[in-house]
Order: C-alpha cells, then structure tokens, then sequence
C-alpha cells in the first residue's frame, strides 16, 4: 500500500512538472491548440469578446495558454497569412535585440551615445550630449525636448535639452528610432539582419523593417506576434535554447528601470507598479497601468492597439493586431484594460472553484470509467483530453450512473472535464 502511495506521488510530481513546461511550436503553421473549455471558458462569453474586438476594428487577436493557442480569430478580410505593423509594440523587439548585442560584446548600456550616433547628434552642448547614454535611451530618460512639435523627428536640431539625462522620463520617439542606428554601428549589420539572424530566425517567426516618415515600423503576421509573446514568456528561451542569456538584462528589462515612471522597463510597459505615466504627460497617476490585468503582466503596446501582453504567472499570452479602437493613442492602455475585463468574464458563470464537485464523482477500474452524477447534472458534457490536450472521449451523461470504456486508450494521465448547466469542473487520473 505504502509502495502505490509513493507510486502516484511520484506520478503526481512529474505530471505537475509537466504542466508547468511551455510548448514551443516547430517552424511552418503547426501549433497545438487548447479546448477553451479546459480553462472553464464559455461559448458565449468567447463571442462576446469576439464581437467587443470586431466591433473596435480589431484585425487579429490571438490568445496562449502554456504556449497552446486557445484563441484565434481574424476579423473581416484579414487573414493568419496577413501581414500588419507593431508600431511602438516594436520597441520591445528593440529593447530584447539590445540586450542580446550587449551579450555579444558589440555594446553596453553605459556606453555613450555619441560612440555609435557621433558627436552633435543632438542640439545639445557637448557637456550635456555626453551625459545621455544607451541607458537612457531604452529607459525613455534622454532629458531631450519631447514637446519640439515633432517628437519623431531625428536629426539634431529636433533633439533639444531639456533636462540632464536620467532626470526626466518622456515618451520620446525620436531617441528611441536611433536605437536602430545604435544597433547598426555596434554591430556592423542592419537592423533586419541582426533582428532575424538572432530573434526571428530561431523561434520561426517572420517580420521585416519599413520606414515610414522618420519612424522605422516593424511588420509581422500575426502568428509572429505571438511567436516573439511566448519568448517573452520564456524569460529569452526557446525551446531549450537561451535566445537571451543574460537573464540580468532581461529582469531589468520587465521591471522598473527607474523610479520617475516605475511603470516603464526597458522599452516595455509593466503593470502592478505604484503609479505611471503616459505619453505627452509629466502627470504620475497613482496605482497600476491596467486595472484589470494581472499584476505580474508585462506588455509591449503600440499606437492603434498593437498589444503583445504577458503574464507569467498563469502562463498566459495575448496578442491584438488593428487599426485604432476608437480615437488615436499611441499606447492605449483604456482599451487594453478593456480587453483584459472581458478575458476575465470568459469563465462560465459558475467559476470551477464555486461548483459542488460532490455532485460529480468517478472511480477508475482499470479498463472502466465509471461515473456518478446527482439529478441536477444528468445533460451534462463529459470531456477526456489525453496530455496532448487533445478530446479523446465524449459523452453526453444521460443517467446518474454512467460507464465509459478505456480499453482503447494507452497508459498516460487524462483529464476530465465535467461541464453543465451549473459550471465547470476538472479532475484528473492515471490509466494503466
């Protein structure tokens, strides 16, 4: 007896650890999928936010659950093989392809601007331009002037003092654009090259640079998107591959890089701080950047609603690809708060953890299921998934006392889902 209770910890243990790994999808369009009803999410509820997200011109929303999609829907003509801009959801690629240059040894944070981008690069007295670092740039603290008229503007005399470098957090895109030419001259390759042959190329995505006006704009399928989420996720990793290695950089780039705006990384929006600020505002609003999120979420956001959002801690990704909401933002965290309280409606009404599972019960017999319901739970759906997620049984529960055969199925362990008019509910078991 002693031996079988140390048997199904162990089995236990290893099947907790199993879940806690990610899936990283091969190369081409294969990728495993997820039942939203494994997550107890409701038809209804999925449509609901389906509608929310065409009715604010939403082109592609895609939703990972451990790596797993779990949503995916395009809108109107837009397709999976369709191509559309990250604007500023970009300068996160921008801040990661920084990070893996300075592991490489082509640069460092402290170094000087001015030793990629040469001396006058702004208006600035030389005193004052030295101080700016590549630091300051991916931390939005150049001290440069953001309220010129053109704050995309980069030649030099757009790029006024303001205020000493590290003083002042604004949402600058002009300094932000030269981080490409930074990239450029550190490592004697163009941005593409260096973003594909270190990024792109090794999770499989696809992306290419266009310029439009003085802003470079990075260009993806959607799927791509999600590709470069789920790295985010994996903290630089890819399936056994440190992308990233310097895990340092990566903390300091998904937490807060300064304490004028606690809300802001490196090149990347976190949530959970005490206050933050907004584009073209010297305001700090106190509490979290989005109230609805999780708190351990971080997020690249673009104008328009180019949202790549990660939240390590149930393993969750989502990524949104249109045109503007409604007005234009160039990062509108309303409407990504709005996307996050319907993702938080998605749960049936009854959420798992309010369902009398003691209404529910089954045993396994070796080869046999058997399982017993009360009155109120005869019409329910049963569903068996294998650890592929994938439905291997499904029943319709017509009695109280149902028997299901599992002679078919291999040793593994299953879930099942039990899902009725009163809520949903798992369990799991091992099949010998």
């Amino acid at each position: 007896m002693k031996m079988k209770i140390q048997f199904y910890l162990i089995l236990l243990i290893a099947y907790q650890s199993f879940g806690q790994n990610l899936y990283f999808p091969p190369r081409g369009n294969d990728w495993q999928t997820m039942n939203p009803k494994e997550l107890g999410w409701c038809d209804a509820n999925i449509d609901a936010l389906y509608s929310f997200l065409d009715s604010t011109n939403s082109k592609a929303f895609i939703v990972l659950k451990d790596g797993k999609i779990v949503l995916e829907k395009y809108f109107k003509t837009f397709a999976q093989d369709s191509n559309w801009l990250w604007n500023s959801a970009g300068k996160t690629l921008t801040g990661f392809s920084i990070g893996i240059a300075q592991q490489e040894g082509f640069l460092s944070l402290d170094d000087m601007s001015s030793k990629y981008l040469g001396k006058n690069w702004t208006s600035c007295t030389p005193e004052q331009e030295d101080k700016i670092t590549i630091r300051h740039q991916i931390t939005m603290t150049t001290g440069l002037d953001d309220g010129t008229g053109n704050a995309d503007c980069t030649s030099p005399n757009c790029l006024l003092y303001k205020a000493d470098a590290g003083t002042r957090w604004a949402y600058h895109n002009g300094p932000y654009t030269l981080l490409d030419q930074v990239i450029s001259k550190a490592t004697n390759a163009t941005l593409s090259s260096f973003v594909n042959s270190r990024i792109l190329t090794p999770i499989g995505a696809q992306g290419a640079y266009f310029k439009f006006g003085d802003n470079n704009v990075f260009i993806s399928k959607p799927r791509s998107m999600a590709r470069f989420g789920l790295l985010l996720l994996a903290k630089g990793n890819w399936n056994g591959v440190q992308i990233l290695k310097d895990q340092n950089y990566f903390q300091q780039m998904t937490n807060s890089s300064q304490m004028i705006n606690p809300s802001y990384g490196y090149l990347t929006w976190l949530n959970g701080k005490s206050s933050y600020k907004l584009p073209g505002l010297q305001f700090s609003f106190q509490g979290s950047l989005l109230k609805a999120a999780p708190s351990a979420l971080y997020a690249a956001i673009g104008k328009n609603g180019q949202i790549i959002n990660v939240d390590p801690a149930s393993n969750l990704v989502f990524v949104r690809m249109g045109d503007a909401p409604s007005t234009n933002s160039l990062v509108p965290t309303e409407y990504n708060n709005d996307i996050w309280n319907r993702i938080n409606q998605l749960k049936c009404q009854t959420s798992t953890s309010d369902f009398n599972v003691s209404d529910f019960n089954f045993r396994v017999f070796q080869e046999q299921l058997v399982v017993e319901c009360s009155q109120t739970n005869i019409g329910a759906n049963l569903y068996i998934y294998n650890s592929n997620q994938q439905i291997v049984i499904h029943r319709k529960i017509h009695s109280h006392f149902t028997e299901i055969s599992l002679r078919d199925l291999p040793s593994s362990v299953y879930t099942i889902i039990f899902q009725s008019k009163d809520g949903v509910t798992h369990k799991r078991f091992y099949k010998s």
